[in-house]
């Protein structure tokens, strides 16, 4: 009896582990059958499955799903670099279908997700997941996405923000005042914060004048200085002084 128990047990468990989804055609089971794997975190077999679907069934009308869950597969399973691809793959041979909102999100994720920890490393990453968020949001103002993609381009820009002051800063304190001039010029363009557009300001105008660039230290007086933060003003305005000053005796030692 006890042999005869093991024995349907067995039976049970193979009928079980062999049971596959119900569909019309193979194709249907084996993408049903990738997106449970999927959902189990099973993301080689899942890959397998879709793999046999690209090769096998090409026409088939799952072959174009298959494509879009093969992305969605790279992304879970945290390959972002290949997934980006991925997405972009299909965004290019299906440009038309009305699953691209979606898409074009998730090529930004992908590389979101490829930001480093601290923002003194290579930055590219927030440069891509900005564009694409920000395509998302302009063609598709409406989107379900549309709040934690501006909330994501805000933190990209964030650190972005940071690495240029952390390069502008180191040059400014190593006395290399023009390399820290251009940096700074570069954060007064492109950041909006007023903190930061203040400090970038006052530090164009002292960068030039500690480069002993006396000429242009006055043209960017005139360009920055009522940009510059009140506790900087009365600086600002020595420098002023210490730059007519200092232009002149440059010209008068030309002359002479």
């Amino acid at each position: 009896m006890k042999q005869i128990f093991i024995i349907f047990m067995i039976q049970f468990i193979i009928s079980c582990a062999s049971e596959r989804p119900k569909g019309k055609t193979e194709a249907e089971v084996l993408f049903k059958e990738a997106q449970e794997l999927m959902d189990e975190e099973r993301y080689l077999l899942a890959i397998e499955k879709l793999n046999v679907i690209k090769n096998q069934f090409t026409y088939s009308y799952y072959a174009k799903p298959a494509e879009l869950l093969h992305a969605d597969v790279l992304f879970y399973q945290e390959n972002y670099l290949e997934a980006a691809s991925s997405y972009m793959l299909y965004r290019d041979f299906h440009p038309k279908d009305p699953r691209i909102e979606y898409v074009i999100y998730k090529i930004a994720e992908s590389y979101f997700m490829q930001l480093p920890d601290t923002y003194d490393r290579d930055l590219q990453s927030a440069d891509e997941a900005i564009r694409y968020y920000e395509e998302l949001t302009t063609k598709y103002p409406k989107t379900q996405f549309k709040n934690d993609s501006i909330e994501k381009i805000n933190r990209c820009k964030e650190m972005k923000k940071q690495k240029d002051l952390y390069i502008a800063d180191f040059y400014y304190r190593t006395d290399e005042y023009l390399a820290s001039r251009y940096w700074y010029k570069d954060i007064f363009k492109n950041h909006q914060e007023k903190k930061t557009k203040k400090l970038a300001a006052y530090r164009i105008i002292d960068a030039s004048y500690k480069a002993e660039k006396y000429k242009e230290c006055l043209e960017n007086y005139n360009l920055y200085s009522d940009q510059v933060s009140k506790s900087d003003r009365e600086r600002i305005e020595d420098i002023q002084k210490d730059c007519l000053e200092l232009k002149e005796t440059e010209k008068e030692n030309t002359e002479s």
